[in-house]
């Protein structure tokens, strides 16, 4: 599928927050809000955007440091002291106003089909895929390793569309303690969810330039991720 992508510029609050956006070439179509990881819209993070448009959607992936980071911030992976000051201002309530503003934008826009709109998230983006769910009336939400948001009960209440739980078992940053924290209060909110924990696959397992990159869980990831947006969002 041919798709065309372009960065665009929307104000939150007074600060500008840049996005990059993928989109078919034609055609009505549903979207997604794509959230980073820690290390900003980066290249995997274009690139995963850039797979979503040649699936049918309208992507948008936010760059949620813009309060504190220079536009198209990024850094390298672990390379966590120039990446602490940005990852501390970001919380619960950025996240969701910065979802906001893309929701908004996406409900603007001619080619979106805005019954179905949905998010997916990776590490940091993954705990705020999930926050964008609870503010949002989307259809979907796709959370790899995401960790788990504070007030994780009244978040797992206030989720609209079902979610997508990818999880590493080798993952000793969101150990068993963490992921059940997160499907528990999802089963005690009543929430309809899907939780996969691949054995053998570390944090981060789904990108291609960290050394944690496992190829055969990040193809059935992938796989299972267009299998459950296709069945909520279109």
């Amino acid at each position: 599928m041919t798709i065309t992508t372009e960065e665009i510029t929307l104000d939150v609050s007074g600060s500008a927050m840049q996005a990059y956006v993928a989109r078919p070439e034609s055609g009505k179509a549903p979207a997604l809000i794509v959230m980073q990881e820690a290390f900003g819209v980066n290249e995997h993070i274009k690139d995963v955007t850039r797979r979503l448009a040649q699936q049918g959607y309208v992507a948008i992936a936010p760059e949620l440091f813009h309060r504190t980071a220079p536009v198209g911030f990024t850094a390298g992976y672990g390379d966590w002291e120039a990446l602490r000051p940005h990852i501390q201002a970001t919380n619960p309530e950025t996240i969701a106003e910065d979802a906001r503003a893309c929701y908004d934008w996406l409900a603007n826009d001619r080619q979106v089909d805005t019954t179905f709109i949905g998010s997916i998230g990776f590490c940091l983006g993954g705990r705020s895929a999930v926050i964008a769910n609870a503010g949002l009336p989307l259809q979907a939400a796709v959370s790899f390793y995401g960790g788990v948001p504070p007030n994780v009960a009244d978040v797992a209440r206030e989720q609209h569309g079902p979610v997508l739980f990818f999880w590493g078992g080798l993952d000793k940053h969101l150990g068993p303690e963490q992921r059940n924290a997160v499907t528990d209060a999802m089963t005690q909110a009543g929430k309809l969810y899907i939780n996969v924990e691949i054995s053998d696959a570390d944090h981060g397992f789904f990108c291609d330039a960290r050394a944690a990159y496992n190829p055969n869980a990040a193809r059935q990831a992938w796989a299972l991720t267009l299998s459950f947006l296709a069945t909520y969002l279109k």
